[in-house]
């Protein structure tokens, strides 16, 4: 069968920095829904029309991955507006309530990645954003989406993240 949307990819893949360093790898081959909001665009770009046992080496700049680097998504927030339980990586859906910084994006999903004291830093930024990424993936098997999936325009893969358009700051694989 051929990749064509809407349909179910099952996929492996090593990702890589532009220097070559790793970032990610799927040994197991993982399913995703192609034409919906698994895939990256250029990455279900540089798919389409193929068929099981393709390969491809995708260079990925941030523009076509994860985006710039924003730094107006970073704030800082009084370390009491936390749990007390407060590690570097812990992921929040938005900022605290009680937080003093507005004009920050409610939808975004934040990262503690320092915490002092007095405040805590968070980034909304995706892990990858302003990186150029290097991706090498492999088509195991297509298959025909059923209607749910189709309805759902995603199989909701869980921790499977790198690829997809998930919000800014969200886990990767």
């Amino acid at each position: 069968m051929k990749i064509t949307a809407p349909c179910v990819l099952s996929l492996s893949w090593t990702l890589s920095d532009a220097q070559n360093q790793p970032i990610d790898e799927l040994t197991e081959p993982v399913e995703f829904f192609y034409g919906g909001s698994d895939l990256l665009p250029k990455v279900e770009e540089a798919l389409a029309g193929h068929e099981a046992g393709y390969e491809a080496h995708l260079h990925l700049e941030p523009e076509h991955a994860f985006g710039d680097y924003r730094s107006e998504l970073v704030c800082f927030e009084a370390r009491d507006l936390f749990p007390e339980q407060l590690e570097v990586g812990m992921h929040f859906e938005g900022l605290p309530p009680g937080s003093k910084t507005p004009d920050m994006p409610a939808d975004v999903l934040y990262a503690v990645t320092e915490i002092y004291p007095s405040h805590v830093v968070l980034d909304g930024n995706h892990p990858l954003a302003g990186m150029a990424l290097r991706l090498q993936l492999k088509v195991h098997d297509v298959r025909e989406a059923t209607e749910d999936e189709i309805a759902a325009g995603t199989l909701g893969t869980d921790g499977i993240t790198v690829l997809n358009t998930a919000p800014p700051g969200a886990p990767m694989h």
